[in-house]
């Protein structure tokens, strides 16, 4: 009977451990059961989600450039090819403008017209030089085309834009006449005064 009793203690001991094993990992589920549905509720969870889709944007950004950085790399390889543009028939715009202020009476006014003229090409610098050689017969044809104007030809909204197209007509046609090529293709004011 005493191996008995000795059994029963040695057995019931074991049964009490697995009790306290059983008992802790359950103390222990409870507890991480309790701390998940805390970060759960709190949104603990979601701050990672929108960190992974910040994640993924970036990751998909770089791809893009990279790619971008491929196409670019591909058009300026060896493999590119190259189209001849078409010869320019004109050059870059130049301008000049005639130094001195021309100064004429109006017909039959007491009235002074004074203006300062510029011109623009599309040509070469030939155009600029044939001005400047050609200075002082320009400028008296010019002065004859604003002795010819009157007061009511200046009261029309549109006069300035006639009087420069007046203008550029008569410096291309004596260009013409001297050098054998006008080439003025606007004409405008940089001082307009009538007093």
């Amino acid at each position: 009977m005493a191996d008995e009793v000795v059994e029963e203690e040695e057995g019931g001991g074991k049964g009490g451990l697995i009790k306290i094993i059983l008992l802790v990992v359950g103390i222990l589920l409870l507890v991480a059961i309790t701390i998940g549905g805390t970060l759960f509720l709190s949104g603990f969870f979601e701050a990672d989600e929108e960190a992974t889709a910040e994640a993924a944007v970036a990751a998909l950004e770089a791809i893009a450039s990279e790619e971008a950085a491929a196409a670019a790399a591909a058009l300026a390889g060896p493999d590119r090819v190259k189209i001849d543009s078409p010869e320019l028939t004109r050059y870059e715009q130049t301008y000049f403008e005639i130094e001195a202020e021309m100064t004429s009476n109006l017909a039959n006014s007491r009235k002074v017209m004074q203006v300062k003229v510029y011109i623009m090409t599309h040509y070469d610098e030939r155009v600029i030089a044939h001005m400047e050689k050609h200075d002082f017969p320009i400028r008296n044809a010019l002065m004859r085309i604003m002795a010819l104007k009157t007061e009511s030809d200046l009261a029309r909204p549109t006069f300035r834009k006639e009087l420069a197209e007046e203008f550029r007509l008569e410096i291309n046609s004596i260009l013409e006449g001297l050098e054998d090529f006008g080439g003025v293709e606007k004409v405008g004011f940089t001082a307009f005064v009538v007093q």
